[in-house]
């Protein structure tokens, strides 16, 4: 059984926006956490994406 989470802490899941407008097989996501009392808006973070094979702009969703 899993436990609740303590405290702010949660986990967001990052999400390529350049390659659904592309069309290239395969989607980029990256899951990582955020304080959501500090960061109140969704998450923009420049990351790696392996299909395009370049650093692309990965938005939060979900």
């Amino acid at each position: 059984m899993a436990k609740k989470a303590k405290g702010n802490r949660v986990q967001v899941i990052l999400e390529c926006t350049e390659q659904k407008e592309s069309g290239v097989a395969g989607m980029s996501r990256y899951i990582t956490t955020k304080n959501r009392k500090n960061t109140t808006e969704r998450l923009e973070l420049m990351k790696y994406n392996p299909y395009l094979k370049k650093m692309t702009l990965h938005k939060e969703i979900k």
